[in-house]
């Protein structure tokens, strides 16, 4: 029986590969392109490719569709590379087209949200990795868990829940103009019992 995580051995052109959400944090982006270039070698920057292979499932239409390293893959095209390793974790070629978006969906490797925290249709997906649109609120959730706000989890998305419940805590205005303040504020709503219901919340600041 062979594993579910089949590696591809070919590399496959990023631009090939589908997205299933509809935004990046880009400040998260651009920190994954720094740590990118920051491996002088082109030796080492394949080697952190190969670490870092974008799971994937595979369509009905013989295309590779993304359910996770978004930041990663985005990152790598910006950086101007042109093919990525990916891991196959789920085979729905034999779907039919038309169920296949319900499939992911209830399998959860699809968040249609945009970037007001707004469900779209899934024919709003973007085609390629170069076309996921800025969400600053992605962008400070995934500071807020580095930061101890939150705990890493295996729950799907779960920095899309959390960029959502910020968005309803800290005006978008105040991520663009002073992300520290931000971070602040994120902070607080984090530790508040109103975020009690989001997966990896670490309790109030102040209880014992």
């Amino acid at each position: 029986m062979h594993s579910t995580r089949e590696p591809r051995v070919h590399p496959i052109p990023i631009l090939s590969l589908r997205p299933t959400q509809m935004t990046v944090g880009m400040r998260e982006v651009k920190e994954k392109r720094k740590r990118f270039r920051e491996q002088k070698s082109a030796k080492k920057q394949q080697e952190m490719i190969g670490k870092h292979m974008i799971p994937v499932v595979f369509g009905p239409d013989e295309r590779y569709y993304v359910v996770d390293h978004h930041h990663l893959a985005r990152a790598l095209h910006d950086e101007g590379i042109k093919d990525i390793l990916v891991t196959v974790i789920g085979d729905l070629r034999m779907v039919e087209k038309d169920a296949f978006w319900g499939v992911m969906d209830n399998k959860r490797w699809v968040y249609p949200y945009d970037a007001k925290g707004e469900r779209r249709h899934f024919k709003d997906l973007p085609k390629s990795i170069g076309d996921l649109k800025d969400d600053p609120f992605r962008s400070l959730a995934g500071e807020l868990r580095r930061a101890g706000g939150f705990a890493k989890d295996t729950t799907p998305f779960s920095e899309f829940l959390w960029a959502d419940f910020l968005r309803r805590h800290v005006p978008r205005k105040l991520i663009e103009q002073d992300f520290d303040h931000a971070m602040e504020k994120a902070l607080q709503a984090a530790k508040s019992h109103d975020a009690i219901y989001l997966p990896g919340w670490c309790g109030p600041a102040g209880d014992d």
